[in-house]
């Protein structure tokens, strides 16, 4: 049988928050150095020290909001290491990744910087595991505050007279782990305790983030909900796409066979149980929906590549990791009631990166072009679709979402299938068909760019494809995602 992806443009949902397509950048491995962050005497081009030609990467798939720095460093980050002058700024040891010297030649101003040079919010995930009340109500004042204290002396002192108004605030990461291996019970009364003492100064209103649970762990959310609800504006959720299910063997980025591609498939899907679980136990405690789920990371995790630092967690992008972040995306746009944010972990050349760097090069990742294809999402209204197609070893063949937005309806679509084409009915309703476009991405599910084919995998113009009386009838080969693009 052909698929069939139907919609009525005229029944509409919410609207998809654009931080859905947000990004992850953390003090590891060669994320921030290297990758986003150069140096401003780096024969590297850059603009006060961030990479051009990454900025401009990001900018062109309108990031619209970057958490750091951190991730498990999160939680042994102290602000004021990272601010003055860099050659007396401290340096540290980062013992979760890699053991490498951390100068913290890339701090708040540096970050603020590259934010505000991308065009997009800032995501501040600061100290509950190694800090106190007191640093992180500091690093609010510092960031927001127009007063005259001491402290908002030392930021103009350091060449920034005006506030920030960062919003997004993160009170801790993985506190069930990493980040001070905690009791739900325990963190609800820390959270309580942090959050009270971050101000809000002038107009600019803090988002108050609570660490949320890790995968299906519900009695963390039951506990947190319960204890901590009327003090938050969201939870986080952390799953990752571990494709043997092994943390010890996590199985390679580039070589592996149709068993594993579909394993990792399968395993990326269970975020739909996740998400329908927590927020169904988020809606016993908020009915009306007060409190956001931030999805802050999120995305595929296989061992390193061979030769790299272990602890580096630097790895390969295939077409089989473009079709778990279609998967993913689709999935937060349907939620888009009550998902707010999304965070793939992480930006550059760390897990499922959109960008990969070496020396002054750089490439764009199938990942990547997966996030080019569904930017029309961001700030759009929801319309729901249903998908009715056949399973493939378990997982469903077809997957989509749609929206609508300034009388343009979007629709993006995967068929996941390895190598399996198929007929694609996109039958729309409450919608006059005009004009149609469509991008394409798609390939063998080994496909991967390398700094010595840069452009193996790349968006085209699709043309298998015409309308008819049963509506846009696509021929969708296997292993590929669509934007399609509707004009009324």
């Amino acid at each position: 049988m052909s698929a069939k992806i139907k919609l009525n443009a005229a029944n509409t949902g919410a609207v998809i928050n654009r931080n859905i397509y947000g990004h992850f950048s953390e003090h590891l491995g060669r994320c921030i150095y290297g990758g986003l962050f150069v140096g401003e005497d780096s024969p590297i081009p850059n603009k006060n020290g961030m990479r051009t030609d990454v900025v401009e990467a990001l900018r062109n798939i309108r990031v619209p909001v970057l958490r750091w720095p951190g991730g498990c460093f999160a939680d042994e980050y102290h602000w004021e290491d990272g601010i003055g002058p860099k050659e007396s700024r401290k340096r540290m040891v980062n013992t979760n990744w890699g053991g490498v010297v951390e100068d913290n030649s890339f701090g708040t101003h540096e970050f603020l910087e590259l934010c505000e040079q991308l065009g997009c919010e800032p995501y501040i995930n600061a100290n509950v595991g190694s800090g106190t009340v007191r640093e992180m109500a500091e690093w609010v004042e510092y960031l927001n505050s127009e007063g005259d204290s001491t402290v908002v002396k030392k930021r103009w002192a350091n060449g920034r007279k005006d506030p920030w108004n960062v919003k997004y605030l993160g009170v801790g990461n993985e506190s069930w782990g990493c980040g001070g291996n905690m009791r739900p019970e325990y963190y609800a009364d820390e959270f309580r305790r942090y959050s009270t003492f971050c101000r809000n100064y002038g107009t600019n209103k803090l988002y108050r983030i609570a660490c949320g649970p890790n995968a299906g762990d519900w009695a963390w959310t039951e506990t947190l909900m319960k204890n901590a609800a009327a003090f938050c504006d969201a939870i986080t959720l952390h799953y990752y796409t571990v494709p043997t299910g092994e943390w010890e063997d996590k199985g390679s980025a580039t070589e592996f066979d149709s068993e594993m591609y579909y394993a990792t498939l399968r395993g990326t899907t269970r975020m739909e149980k996740l998400l329908e679980g927590h927020l169904a136990i988020m809606d016993k405690y908020d009915p009306k929906h007060k409190v956001g789920l931030i999805v802050d990371e999120w995305g595929t995790w296989y061992n390193v590549e061979p030769g790299t630092n272990p602890g580096f967690l630097y790895q390969q992008n295939t077409m089989r990791d473009a079709m778990v972040a279609a998967i993913n995306l689709n999935l937060f746009n349907s939620h888009a009631d009550r998902v707010v944010m999304a965070n793939i972990a992480q930006t550059v050349n760390v897990l499922q990166s959109v960008i990969l760097t070496d020396g002054d090069q750089m490439l764009l990742t199938p990942t990547y072009h997966v996030f080019d294809l569904y930017k029309a999402h961001q700030d759009a209204t929801l319309v729901p679709v249903t998908v009715a197609c056949d399973t493939v070893e378990g997982v469903q063949q077809v997957t989509a979402s749609a929206s609508i937005k300034e009388g343009v309806l979007t629709v993006t679509a995967a068929n996941v299938a390895a190598d399996k084409a198929e007929k694609v009915v996109l039958d729309i309703a409450g919608f006059d068909v005009k004009d149609v476009s469509i991008r394409i991405l798609s390939g063998d599910m080994h496909d991967k760019n390398t700094f010595e084919d840069k452009e193996r995998v790349t968006i085209a113009d699709f043309t298998d494809f015409e309308v008819t009386g049963e509506g846009v009838v696509l021929n969708l080969p296997g292993c590929s995602v669509v934007e399609v693009t509707v004009r009324g």
